[in-house]
């Protein structure tokens, strides 16, 4: 009886488990869909940052644009900007533009004005998102000041609009353009660890952050969109809102006030 070749049956063995490890399916990618809504600040304290304000937000959706071999998220923008000017202005600038469409936001479709009706805005763009109903929503509120023009929603009401996308498992997060007065957040029932102050600067980095972690979330990678210490670190909160050495611009007009005046 001829004894089989053993060099040959192991050699066959290797070429059909490399060619069986070849075909493999590689490693299933993380997948998700987020609709990302932003209401951001356009009032006239804006001014001295709001250059590296939309250059931030367009940060934002340039990182969710990206996908990695291991993580593909399909993510919508919707951009809001919001002042007052005898009564709210609510402005939608992009709405569920795909992440990967973008076109940059610039001061033709924005300038900053008029007072803070913080509370107004946060009502209408709830509103919005509730119409859109999405699965998965990050709501990101952008301001540099505190309310004090809004005339239809009080902060309660405010407050019950933002538990009711809450309650959808929805995230939202507060973010203070060189800013860190949380009083008006904290009363909308936010918690800290998703309230963030950035100094001026610092901007861009940050919102490039908050990408990967809305990312993250949207592809079920993490529980939650919330600060880090490393985040408040590298986004300079500790300093956020120190240098007003600069003349502040006028929340009515968007104008430096005339020396001795009280914007």
């Amino acid at each position: 009886m001829k004894r089989p070749n053993l060099s040959a049956l192991s050699a066959a063995a290797a070429v059909a488990f490399t060619g069986m490890t070849a075909n493999a399916d590689p490693a299933p990618s993380r997948t998700g869909h987020v609709h990302s809504y932003i209401l951001l600040d356009r009032t006239g304290s804006m001014q001295s940052i709001w250059e590296e304000t939309l250059s931030s937000v367009n940060a934002y959706a340039g990182g969710l644009a990206k996908t990695t071999p291991d993580q593909s998220v399909r993510a919508d923008i919707t951009l809001a900007v919001f002042d007052a000017q005898e009564g709210l202005q609510f402005d939608v600038i992009r709405k569920a533009t795909p992440a990967g469409d973008w076109r940059k936001v610039t001061d033709d479709d924005a300038t900053p004005r008029g007072m803070t009706p913080l509370y107004d805005a946060i009502g209408r763009l709830v509103a919005l998102a509730e119409e859109d109903a999405p699965e998965r929503a990050v709501v990101v509120i952008m301001t540099d000041g505190e309310e004090n023009a809004s005339r239809e929603v009080t902060r309660d009401g405010a407050r019950a609009a933002l538990d009711r996308i809450r309650a959808r498992g929805w995230e939202v997060v507060f973010l203070g353009a060189d800013f860190t007065n949380f009083g008006d957040a904290v009363g909308v029932g936010q918690t800290t660890s998703r309230n963030m102050g950035v100094k001026k600067g610092q901007m861009r980095e940050t919102m490039e952050r908050l990408s990967e972690k809305s990312r993250a979330w949207a592809a079920g990678e993490a529980p939650s969109v919330e600060w880090t210490p490393e985040d408040r670190a590298i986004a300079g909160e500790a300093e956020a809102g120190q240098d007003k050495s600069a003349p502040r611009t006028s929340p009515q007009t968007g104008r430096r006030p005339p020396t001795g005046s009280n914007p």
